[in-house]
Parts: C-alpha cells; structure tokens; sequence
C-alpha cells in the first residue's frame, strides 16, 4: 500500500464505507419512521371506516333485529371496498361475527386484544400483526351497545417498502458514491500536500527515525513553537537542564516555566543572539546554539542545540593554572636575568658597596612580600596564589599589596580549592582591567581576606576604569570579562565560574566602584548547596 496513489484509494474506500454504514442507518431510520406513519395513518383511517359504519342508523336498526341480522353483509361489504380495508366485520352484542369478508371469521368470536370496545369506547390498536379499530354500535332505542364493527387492515412489511423505495434509494447510493469519490481524492490531495508528498508509511518511518536520533545523539536538542513552548526534547537535553525525564512533563511548556536562569532563557528565547552562547546550569558549563525554523516568510519556531563544555572548561582552567605558573616562572627568570646584568655591571665598574646594598634590597623587597603574605594568610595554598601573582603583577608593572585588615587564618582543602578559584580569577580580572588602561597614576591591586561569622570574605580593588553601572549584574550572568565588555571582545567565564562558585557554596559577589572597580565575595565555611 505504499505505492503512488495508495492515500487516495485508501481515502476513497474509507470514504465509501462511511457512505454505506450512513446509508444503512439511514435506511433503517427512514425505514422505522415509515413503518410509525404508515401505522400511524392506517390507524386513524380503520378508526374513520369502523365510526361510519357504526353511526350508520340503518345499521343500528338491523342489529336490534335478530331476523335482520343477514341483511349486515352489504353494509361490512361496501365500506370495505369503498375504503380499501382488509377486512370490515359486523359483530352482535355478544361479540360473535355476524359477517365479514373473511367467511372462516362468521360464527366466531371477534379478536379483540387488548380492546376497549366492550366498555363502549372505541379502539386503535395491533392484533396478531395487524391494525385494528373496533367501535360500538349504540341502539337508538335503548342506548346500549347493540354490537361492534370492526376495521383492520395488513400493513406493508418491510421488504415491501424497501421494493418501493428501491429506485430512490439507488439514485440516493449513486449521488452518495459519486460525491464520496470526488470528496476523497480532494481529501488526498489536500494531505498530500500538507505532509509533503509523503504517504503514511513514509511519515511514520520518519518520525520512528526522528525519535531515533533525537535521542541517540550526545548532543541536547530542543524544540519550540512560535509561542516558546517545548514542542520536542531528548534525553541528553533533560540531563544536561536537569529537567523532568518523562518528556510529558515537559513537552508544551513554556521556557520561561522550566525553572531555569535568565541566561539559558534569553539563549531559549532568541534574546541573546549569536552562535555558542555560553550558559551554566548546576554546575554545568553548557555551550548552545539557536537556529530559528522558516517556511517561506512564515516562522515556524526554532530549535537549540546544547554541549556540555564543563569538562573542556576544567582541563582550560588547568592548562590557564599551568601557564599561569609558567609565566610566573618567566617573570621571575626576566626579573632574575635583570638583577644579575645589573650585579654584573656594577661588579665591572668596581662598585662593590653598591653590589652589596642593591642584592640587600631585592632580597629585602621580595622576602617582605613573603613574609608579609605568609604573616597574614596561614593557609599554604592560598599564600602560594598570592605569591605567584605578585611576581606577575609585578612583570606588568602592577603592584600587589593586601589591605590592613587582610587576615585569613586555614580553611580546610575543599573550601582552599574554592577559594583560589575565586581569587585567582579576580586577581586575573583585575590584571585584564588595568592592562592598557593608564590611569596616571601608580597601578595597583589590593586584595583583603577576612573570615567571620563562618564566612570567608574576599576584596579585590583595583583604580582602573571601573564597571559601567548597566553592566555590573551582567559581567557575572553572561561571563564578560570587563576587557570583552569594553572592548567587545570574546566573552570569558572567569566571573561567571567565580559566580556559580560562590552561589553553589550559599554564598554571594557582586561588584561596585569607589575610584576603581571593587569585587566582594563572600564563601561559606560550610557550604549551603544550592541549584
């Protein structure tokens, strides 16, 4: 059945036996309605013969009459063909047929039935098959019942009337047929264009297929109507949004009901355009794409592509940590390799005491910052971070110092992982702000570490050019680096990560200027997990 024209021969039998099941219920109804007039008439016709004969005085006369009783024939006769009856009988008062066109009726009692004439009134009604109507004779005399008539007539059956109705329902069953015919093929016309040319089979083996490799591939796909509402979704999609994996659940919702930030919603929506939109969710880094469904100038809805890049993130953040640390080493080595052409020089011109007093210094400068680091952070992983970005601050032209009220005593290893993650990517936040940015004046970063009331705190300030207002709520939603906010350049994740960090640990960041940008987090010592 799934050659050319099969949707239109299966339309056109469909077609014709909804045609012929209709017809026959038809029938049947018309057939039972027929069969309700005709009864209906027949009565009121039987009812009509049966009073005449009745009121009949001539009659009355002879039937008070005992030796004019066989004088009733012609009475029962003429009124009988007159009317086309079956059958028109005379009854006497004890209800004996005194005549009647049947002669094996004569002598015998009247059928009567269910009837009511005996108590003087007349009657309609079935007996044995047939319509009857009995009505009494009343004497002019005495104004008693001096006997009965009788009226019947055989209704037609049914085969009788479907043999005269033949011809109508014939033409009735060629219109039907004929109009079936054209309705299915332009029916099938109007399918096939709507599903493309496709036959049924084709369609289903289509969508068996679809369902096959939405949720086969690795990569989340979903769909949306013109409303936003899910019109499809696999499984790599629920996993990856974390969303209700019985696809009912979710299929006719609409985005903004989903439970899910205001980044992946405006990806969703369109409202954040371009190609591989970086989104977090629950400690996900998810990477999507939207492209929007056209018909000709009509739109039909888009659909969204999601990878998870988490994985891809961490090994960056590594390989960032390792050349972090690289030029940390380089710095240090250029440094290293400018203090020993300077020692060298002085050594050639002989100036011996001032060979002494500059390695006194530089080894004096370098041992403060480390003291003075070690001396206010206790915890080793932390003190190394801040170490390190010393000697990179410093290769930039940047000084690194800590506030006052810097003082961090150990905060344990998950809480230490968390927190060089914080502050290593406001520190490389705050190097990004200031690079290119002369602000006529000494450049610095000043970092604070404070704990209290079971919370770690963390102030990064720099004098750079501050945070625009409209976009200090945006540079953590969206993951802009202020460099790419300004500049439009590439969109990073440093401060989106440092925002899941410290959401995910029932914490808080947030940004503010006060002559320059200023960066406070808050860490929980014991984290409040939070979706």
């Amino acid at each position: 059945m799934g050659g050319k024209g099969s949707l239109a021969r299966r339309l056109l039998v469909l077609q014709l036996l909804i045609v012929l099941v209709l017809l026959v219920a038809v029938a049947a109804v018309g057939l039972a309605q027929a069969d309700r007039t005709i009864r209906a008439t027949e009565s009121r016709q039987m009812l009509g013969i049966a009073e005449d004969v009745a009121a009949d005085p001539s009659l009355r006369e002879l039937l008070t009459d005992p030796e004019q009783r066989l004088n009733l024939a012609p009475f029962a006769t003429r009124a009988q063909v007159l009317s086309g009856a079956s059958v028109v009988a005379i009854a006497g008062r004890d209800g004996t047929v005194l005549t009647s066109q049947h002669p094996d009726q004569i002598g015998r009692p009247m059928r009567l039935g269910g009837s009511t004439v005996t108590e003087g009134r007349a009657w309609v009604g079935a007996v044995d098959g047939s319509i009857v109507a009995h009505v009494p004779v009343i004497s002019a005399q005495t104004q008693r019942i001096s006997g009965y008539v009788a009226a019947e007539q055989v209704p037609p059956s049914v085969r009788e009337i479907l043999t005269s109705a033949f011809p109508e329902l014939l033409v009735l069953l060629g219109i039907a047929s004929a109009l079936g015919v054209a309705g299915s093929l332009s029916l099938a016309w109007w399918v096939k264009r709507q599903t493309l040319g496709l036959e049924p089979a084709e369609i289903t083996g289509l969508v068996e297929h679809r369902e096959a490799m939405l949720h086969g591939i690795r990569e989340g796909v979903i769909g949306l109507d013109q409303q936003l509402r899910i019109t499809l979704v696999n499984d790599s999609a629920r996993t990856l949004l974390t969303l209700p994996q019985d696809p009912e659940d979710i299929v006719g919702r609409s985005v903004h009901d989903l439970g899910l930030n205001e980044r992946l919603v405006d990806v969703l929506t369109g409202t954040a355009a371009g190609s591989d939109q970086v989104g977090l969710r629950r400690g996900k880094v998810l990477v999507l794409n939207r492209m929007p469904i056209t018909r000709g100038d009509r739109k039909l809805g888009a659909v969204v592509t999601l990878r998870d890049r988490t994985e891809l993130v961490r090994l960056q953040d590594q390989l960032d940590a390792h050349r972090n640390t690289t030029d940390t080493l380089r710095a240090q080595a250029h440094e290293f390799s400018n203090r020993l052409h300077t020692i060298a020089g002085l050594i050639e011109l002989g100036e011996y005491d001032e060979v002494r007093r500059y390695v006194s210094s530089v080894s004096a400068g370098r041992d403060q910052w480390q003291a003075d680091v070690t001396a206010r952070i206790s915890d080793a992983t932390v003190s190394a971070l801040l170490i390190a970005k010393g000697s990179l601050a410093a290769e930039q032209g940047v000084g690194l110092r800590l506030s006052e009220s810097c003082g961090l005593g150990p905060v344990g290893d998950a809480l230490a992982t968390d927190l060089v993650t914080v502050l290593g990517n406001l520190v490389d936040n705050a190097l990004d702000a200031l690079r290119g940015h002369a602000t006529g004046r000494a450049d610095w970063i000043e970092v604070e570490l404070s704990q209290e009331d079971g919370t770690v705190r963390v102030v990064v300030c720099h004098p750079g050019p501050g945070i625009a207002p409209e976009i200090a709520e945006e540079v953590f939603r969206h993951g802009f680096t202020t460099k790419a906010a300004e500049q439009g350049g590439p969109r990073g994740l440093g401060l989106a990560i440092t925002r899941q960090i410290c959401v995910r640990r029932g914490g808080t960041v947030e940004v503010h200027n006060t002559d320059g940008a200023v960066f406070t987090a808050t860490l929980p010592i014991t984290p409040e997990v939070r979706v």
